[in-house]
């Protein structure tokens, strides 16, 4: 089940209870409109599932601080340009996590897989399968702009 936010705060716990997982999530996307996928790694959750690339916020992290480490640690790449865009909540089996999406549109270095992953540049419909269940209405929101 995945749900929209809007702007307000949200409290810490899950509409069910469950502590909130916070991830920082980038949408790099390149001038002609093609946007970077990940494939999951080896030993994660839905492992070899495709998705934007990212990970969770730190204790006092900002979410463009969180993305920034992250798309640093997972793809070798410096974000220059990025601006929040979309908020959405996932009920995985695993954990219940606050997805905070970033159009990434300038970054320093090529990106590579600095953790065995594969990426790929997508255009819509995307090639890659499977897909990891919350980016699906982010690619219909893609789609949409």
């Amino acid at each position: 089940m995945t749900t929209e936010r809007s702007g307000a705060q949200a409290a810490d716990r899950s509409p069910t209870g469950r502590p909130v997982t916070e991830v920082a999530v980038g949408v790099l996307v390149l001038p002609d409109g093609r946007y970077l996928l990940a494939q999951r790694p080896t030993g994660k959750p839905y492992e070899g599932y495709w998705e934007f690339p990212g990970g969770k916020l730190e204790p006092g992290e900002t979410v463009e601080q969180a993305l920034a480490r992250e798309l640093h640690e997972e793809l070798g790449i410096d974000m220059t340009v990025c601006h929040r865009w979309h908020t959405l909540e996932h009920d995985y089996p695993h954990a219940y996590v606050r997805l905070y999406f970033c159009k990434v549109t300038q970054w320093n270095g090529e990106p590579h897989g600095r953790e065995g992953q594969a990426f790929s540049w997508q255009r819509l419909p995307v090639e890659v399968a499977p897909l990891l269940p919350a980016a699906i209405p982010v690619l219909e929101l893609l789609a949409a702009d």
